[in-house]
């Protein structure tokens, strides 16, 4: 679970709605991004304006012209988050019809398979290895505040960093697909266009935006989970004895790219239409899962209550994985990574050295969240600046402590660089090299 709003794909509809917008509603739209473009341009010339009357002198008072541009700023950064609230989007959903991600595909493992035959340019496996695609995303419009924009791209580069060290595909998404499954609902359309939009990639890998690698030279064991389509860190014991809604954890997971995966994404998603729908599903999680709090159904609860109420139907696919960190929440982490880099090495990727950190709770980007925002920040900064470490390494430099951007130098140069490639590359020497 996470704050993200990133969007899906596949064209949710209700069975028997139309799927064209009324004209009205079209017109209204262009006109919004219109709008939108010339409050951004607005923003360029305000920006401008005030830098140039800083830097030539021509304000007696430099710091209340700068209050003042700030203050403008955010008035039109404000407005532009207004833009998103169309009054059409809140249309009341009518509860008596069935939610679909698109249209029913039945075939996809034969029609898939002969796109790969016909396709030989764009193998499933490369080099022996399945392909991935990462997928992430966030809203698109601007944070609620400037440092959540901020941590998101601490975010975005870490996982480009994780990606390009093991030769995995990424896709970041800022749109909106799916108007009807918006917040955390909103990764189930979106990963259902991704595999339908890419019949190459064998593995589609969630991750949410408030998830930060930090085992940069663990690699996931796909091996591991042959004739399994669906690999997410969960406990057994809490998912069936106790119902939990806490068994299993939805910020990141595996899900591979087969019919096994469309069923599940369209018995998944009919709790998810915002409103009435939505609401009342969450009324029956709240019943049924245990320490669920009252509100509003979430994807992670719906998916716990789906395997719960439907086991024989879907379990046999599924890996519960909790051998290694796919996802560890952030609280009982953050505070021993020096003790970790002194004790341990990268390429565990369990709690001596965690995969995945995961700051759950952590709203950077929204104005709202259930710990301290200082708190966050600060551990967000840790984890960051302890995976970036790992990268730096290569190039021979490292953060001058976990709470610093700046980098320091750890080693000198050398008129033979090649030795170091060999010692200190993740893609060669996975943690042996710490």
């Amino acid at each position: 679970m996470g704050q993200e709003k990133p969007g899906g794909g596949g064209g949710g509809s209700r069975r028997g709605s139309p799927l064209s917008l009324p004209r009205g509603h079209q017109i209204r739209k262009t006109f919004n991004s219109i709008k939108t473009t010339i409050l951004c341009g607005f923003i360029t010339i305000v920006v401008l304006r005030g830098y140039i009357g800083i830097n030539l002198g021509l304000s007696s008072d430099s710091d209340a012209v700068r209050q003042n541009l700030l203050d403008e700023t955010n008035r039109l950064l404000a407005q532009l988050r207004s833009e998103d609230s169309d009054p059409d989007d809140d249309d009341p959903t009518n509860s008596n019809s069935t939610f679909t991600l698109g249209p029913k595909i039945s075939n996809w493992d034969i029609d898939r398979a002969t796109w790969l035959d016909r396709n030989p340019s764009f193998p499933s496996h490369i080099q022996g290895k399945p392909r991935i695609l990462l997928l992430t995303g966030s809203p698109p419009n601007p944070c609620d505040n400037a440092i959540g924009d901020h941590y998101l791209l601490k975010s975005v580069k870490n996982k480009i960093d994780y990606c390009r060290l093991h030769g995995i595909e990424i896709v970041y998404n800022m749109a909106h697909f799916d108007k009807e499954l918006n917040g955390y609902w909103s990764k189930l359309p979106l990963i259902r266009r991704l595999m339908l939009s890419h019949p190459e990639v064998e593995w589609i890998w969630w991750m949410d935006s408030d998830a930060l690698f930090t085992d940069m030279a663990f690699d996931v064991p796909l091996g591991k989970y042959d004739g399994r389509n669906l690999v997410i860190n969960g406990y057994p014991d809490l998912l069936y004895n106790e119902k939990s809604w806490i068994a299993l954890n939805t910020g990141s997971f595996l899900l591979r790219n087969c019919q096994w995966s469309l069923d599940l994404l369209d018995a998944w998603a009919p709790m998810g239409p915002k409103g009435i729908v939505r609401e009342e599903a969450g009324k029956i999680l709240t019943t049924n899962l245990k320490g669920r709090p009252d509100f509003e159904a979430d994807d992670q609860s719906a998916l716990i209550y789906l395997l719960i109420l439907n086991k024989d139907e879907w379990m046999d696919k599924v890996f519960l994985e909790n051998s290694y960190g796919l996802h560890v929440k952030w609280g009982g982490v953050v505070d021993r990574f020096e003790e970790m880099v002194e004790k341990n090495h990268p390429g565990l990727g369990d709690k001596r050295w965690p995969f995945v950190t995961h700051f759950v709770g952590c709203k950077s980007c929204g104005s709202y969240g259930d710990y301290p925002v200082e708190r966050c920040l600060s551990s967000m900064e840790r984890a960051f600046n302890f995976a970036d470490n790992q990268v730096l390494k290569l190039y021979g430099f490292g953060h001058r402590g976990l709470l610093s951007p700046k980098i320091k130098r750890i080693r000198d140069e050398t008129v033979n660089p090649l030795e170091f490639v060999d010692q200190f590359d993740i893609r060669r020497s996975g943690g042996n090299w710490w």
